[in-house]
């Protein structure tokens, strides 16, 4: 079982330390996809007016940069006494002890306030109060990843259904009507979602990889802990190919996603076939490629296309 820490961290360090352990890259999958949901939520027409996307996508960039930070502070605090046994992961700041879990816990709280106070501007912007009202669960819900693998393999789902939830709450945010009327862009964007939560956990069951022995030693679960690197590989093209389905049928069902889309979609899924090429070729050691490489060209690229052909 893990070790008991016994740090209490040193006071010469800044609790903004913390921060150091959060990449960029993870915000980089989800980001985009906010970012076209949005857009094709903006009104349209005789539809009520909204701020410019100059006002609108700083606060949605606001709003996923405070969410991340919080769920990720609680995932290196949830983890911290894992972290320190293995060796891929001791050097975290709070596995570490170079900062102290109250000095993590601030953080990750301020960013929570922020996030708060992000959404109430939904509020005062748009005359939206949803944003305020689901913040709370949208808080609880990206933090509960954190907890889920020491009780099921299928942790790598939840960390999906995380990422997921980005472009679902940002057409909440912009514009709640389309989800209850259940417009082409809601469906659009609940595909994409369901694309986002596929495609994420495909990729996490091969990170997951890496810790392989480590998890099956502590009894954490994971997909590749429960079926070993080969059949967890498999379930992760499996996922992948769920994932292109919904990305192809997202721009079957908005008229707005046109031959720019698809080309993109094209792309990704050649990518996808490449990540699972260098995988199968290179096992963990082509992780870096495939993981953050080849993920952050998928999100950017559909959401740079998404929104080309939706203000085109």
């Amino acid at each position: 079982m893990p070790r008991t820490s016994t740090s209490c961290g040193s006071s010469g360090y800044s609790p903004l330390l913390a921060l150091t352990d959060i990449k960029i890259a993870h915000t980089v999958f989800a980001l985009p996809f906010a970012l076209l949901a949005a857009v094709l939520a903006l009104p349209t027409g005789t539809q009520s007016p909204v701020p410019s996307p100059q006002t609108l996508f700083p606060l949605i960039l606001a709003c996923m940069f405070f969410a991340r930070t919080w769920a990720m502070l609680v995932n290196r605090l949830a983890d911290r006494e894992f972290d320190r046994d293995n060796p891929r992961t001791a050097a975290r700041v709070f596995a570490s002890g170079r900062l102290t879990p109250r000095q993590g816990w601030a953080v990750a709280g301020a960013s929570a306030l922020a996030f708060v106070g992000c959404c109430a501007l939904f509020w005062v912007l748009l005359d939206n109060p949803w944003p305020l009202i689901l913040c709370g669960p949208v808080l609880g819900w990206i933090a509960l990843y954190s907890y889920t693998k020491r009780f099921t393999w299928s942790c790598h789902l939840f960390l999906g259904g995380a990422l997921a939830a980005s472009p679902i709450a940002a057409l909440i945010a912009v514009n709640p009507d389309l989800l209850w009327s259940w417009a082409p862009a809601a469906r659009a964007v609940a595909l994409l979602a369901g694309f986002v939560l596929l495609w994420v956990a495909g990729f996490d069951i091969a990170y997951a990889l890496q810790d392989f022995d480590f998890d099956r030693r502590l009894g954490l679960h994971s997909i590749p802990a429960a079926m070993g690197p080969r059949g967890a590989l498999g379930v992760a093209r499996g996922l992948h190919a769920g994932a292109f389905v919904c990305l192809w049928a997202s721009r079957m069902v908005e008229p707005r996603l046109g031959a720019v889309f698809a080309a993109a979609c094209v792309l990704v899924g050649a990518i996808l076939i490449v990540e699972h090429w260098v995988l199968a070729r290179r096992g963990v050691a082509g992780l870096p490629l495939a993981f953050f490489t080849l993920n952050g060209v998928v999100s950017i690229v559909l959401g740079a296309a998404g929104i080309a052909d939706v203000v085109w």
